[in-house]
């Protein structure tokens, strides 16, 4: 399985995450169902963890939640 990189700027500070192209598919998904860009996703789903939980996890998490239906737009 391969990871694919992207880097973003999220508040303020770049940043690189590391995903699986299935992970950022859904990510892309996830946003444009809420009507967000996928930096503007990340940066609610890093407002909202707990800052000692890995960020690509959480995204992992809130991707799956999404799918399973419950995270609501």
């Amino acid at each position: 399985m391969s990871l694919k990189k992207r880097s973003i700027t999220l508040h303020g500070h770049r940043t690189s995450i590391t995903l699986e192209p299935e992970f950022w598919a859904g990510l892309e998904d996830f946003a444009y169902s809420q009507g967000k860009t996928i930096t503007a996703t990340i940066a609610a789903i890093d407002d909202e963890r707990n800052p000692e939980n890995n960020l690509s996890s959480c995204i992992r998490v809130a991707v799956l939640k999404y799918y399973q239906g419950q995270l609501i737009n």
